[in-house]
């Protein structure tokens, strides 16, 4: 399951289509503070984390990624952004990806595809 955060409705709705289309199931949310009560909540099985960076509030996505991290060492983290792509080297979890606004909703859902791929070949055979 994907949690998908995003203040912007039609930039969400965009991402919700993408990830739907593509098999995914998703949770969506719309400020940090639902997004961390997602995450925190009971075990919903997230493997990724889809978020704005810019959402208002003095935290951001870029918490929210660590926070995912924090919950889930290999949950796949995607960020989104008209105008922090040069702060992703240093503000963005290790292994995650950055795509610029205006996106094409598929790029969203090979984003999320190729990072679930490296993480599930990373990790033990059961």
């Amino acid at each position: 399951m994907i949690l998908v955060v995003e203040d912007e409705e039609m930039i969400r709705m965009v991402v919700e289509e993408a990830l739907t289309d593509a098999g995914f199931e998703i949770v969506s949310v719309s400020t940090v503070g639902d997004a961390f009560d997602a995450l925190s909540g009971p075990d919903r099985g997230f493997t990724g984390v889809v978020t704005d960076i810019r959402l208002g509030g003095e935290a951001s996505g870029w918490e929210i990624a660590r926070k995912a991290r924090e919950l889930r060492p290999q949950m796949a983290i995607v960020y989104v952004s008209g105008d922090s792509g040069g702060e992703w080297a240093v503000m963005g979890v290790p292994g995650s990806e950055f795509i610029q606004k205006p996106f094409a909703g598929v790029q969203i859902s090979t984003a999320v595809s190729m990072l679930l791929n490296a993480a599930s070949s990373t990790l033990p055979p059961k």
